[in-house]
């Protein structure tokens, strides 16, 4: 289906225009949400999983996936702010409804499971600190982040979140505390081990779908088309996206060196969050515990409030009902909030399958592996588009970085369900 033409912001400013300070300040908020979005609580179980069953075995491939993470929020940046819609709109515009809809579903189905696992490894760290059992936590933490995002505007939402950012420095103190053997670190960080075990290749998928998921991409979209950053700002806006997830995969490579060197080197199991963090006392002290579990609390704090928000927006562009964080609850948004706190409730209510915290973390990693490809690629299709984006097209290279990125994950998805009916 040809792209219809693109509607540019009334005559854009030049791209040459020397950006103030002010205005740099500025930009750099948004793309540093959503990058630290991507550090949530599935991300830090499932790297601490790898780090327990691997030891450092894919800490050459946590790094690996820097570049293909910038290339995907550099270019869901530059569509969300030429564009100044979210991509459900987007792939609307240029697919038609139907393919809006199916992506809407994708995204959503990955979206819920991870609501889910995020509410319980958040609870699962406050349970910890506090030396009570992590249910008692589920509904009080959805409680609070549904009153702050509807009571809330975008820009109160992001001041906040903004500043949640800042905690997850408590996992580089940890990795640190674990007082790892430097050296082997570096060497697996620098040299790649491969495996074809079902146990290493489920964790590279698991690494891969935590990580490269649709919520991330989507929520920058959704930042370009609420932030409405003018055109001259666009590379401090990808600049900024580049950071935030520069910074992200610092963390995720911190959080597996901590992992590795308590639970991995001693050869112990994780089945709840508080063992991932309980790992880290007999070597460095309750203190070291203390950082990994605060760490993991500002996770589902930061992640969850986003992965709300972006079904909100994604379902109502689908439905074209009316609706943003920063109009106010009223006869005309409802639904746009019936969604996010329905989505709230949902996944409240799925913790009580019983399923071990870590467990379900992991396995919505496994999900977003699987799910997130075809979003992906409406993304890249109109990244690369003339029609869609007009001078404004990503060059040949981001592009090409982008599809091998997004070739990878589908491969990824499709070796590991073939690893699973083989073990079957």
């Amino acid at each position: 289906m040809a792209f219809p033409a693109p509607q540019y912001p009334a005559e854009p400013e030049p791209t040459s225009r020397r950006a103030s300070a002010r205005e740099v300040i500025g930009a750099f908020t948004a793309g540093i949400i959503a990058g630290g979005s991507d550090n949530d609580p599935t991300s830090v179980a499932t790297l601490a999983v790898i780090g327990a069953t691997l030891v450092y075995d894919l800490n050459w491939l946590v790094l690996l996936i820097l570049p293909m993470l910038l290339v995907i929020q550099i270019v869901s940046a530059r569509v969300g702010v030429v564009t100044r819609k979210n991509l459900i709109e987007i792939i609307e515009d240029n697919f038609g409804r139907p393919w809006a809809a199916i992506a809407m579903l994708s995204v959503l189905t990955v979206n819920l499971f991870t609501i889910t696992a995020d509410l319980v490894g958040g609870a699962a760290a406050a349970g910890l600190m506090l030396n009570v059992p992590w249910q008692w936590f589920v509904i009080p933490l959805a409680l609070v982040i549904g009153v702050v995002l509807v009571l809330g505007s975008y820009k109160q939402v992001s001041r906040i979140l903004r500043y949640l950012v800042m905690v997850f420095a408590a996992y580089i103190l940890a990795a640190f505390l674990a007082h790892p053997d430097w050296s082997s670190v570096l060497h697996h960080t620098i040299v790649p081990t491969i495996r074809t075990d079902p146990i290493y290749v489920a964790a590279v998928l698991a690494l891969l779908g935590t990580t490269l998921t649709s919520y991330v991409y989507v929520w920058e979209t959704i930042e370009g088309e609420e932030e409405r950053r003018p055109i001259h700002e666009l590379h401090l806006v990808e600049l900024d996206a580049a950071f935030g997830i520069a910074i992200t995969v610092i963390l995720f490579w911190f959080i597996t060196v901590a992992t590795g060197a308590t639970l991995g080197v001693h050869h112990e199991q994780i089945s709840t969050a508080e063992d991932a963090a309980r790992a880290l006392e007999p070597i460095a002290g309750r203190f070291a515990g203390f950082m990994f579990a605060l760490g993991l609390l500002a996770s589902a704090l930061l992640a969850v409030p986003i992965l709300a928000a972006t079904s909100a927006y994604i379902v109502s562009a689908t439905f074209r009902w009316r609706g943003s964080l920063d109009q106010s609850l009223g006869r005309d948004t409802w639904k746009f909030y019936a969604v996010l706190v329905g989505s709230l409730v949902a996944g409240a209510g799925l913790t009580v399958l019983g399923i071990e915290p870590i467990h379900l973390l992991f396995l919505a990693g496994i999900v977003g592996g699987i799910g997130t490809p075809l979003t992906l690629v409406f993304l890249l299709l109109v990244a690369g588009s003339r029609r869609a984006l007009g001078r404004y097209r990503v060059s040949r290279f981001i592009l090409t970085v982008g599809w091998i990125s997004a070739i990878v994950i589908g491969v990824a998805g499709v070796v590991y369900l073939l690893v699973l009916r083989t073990a079957g």
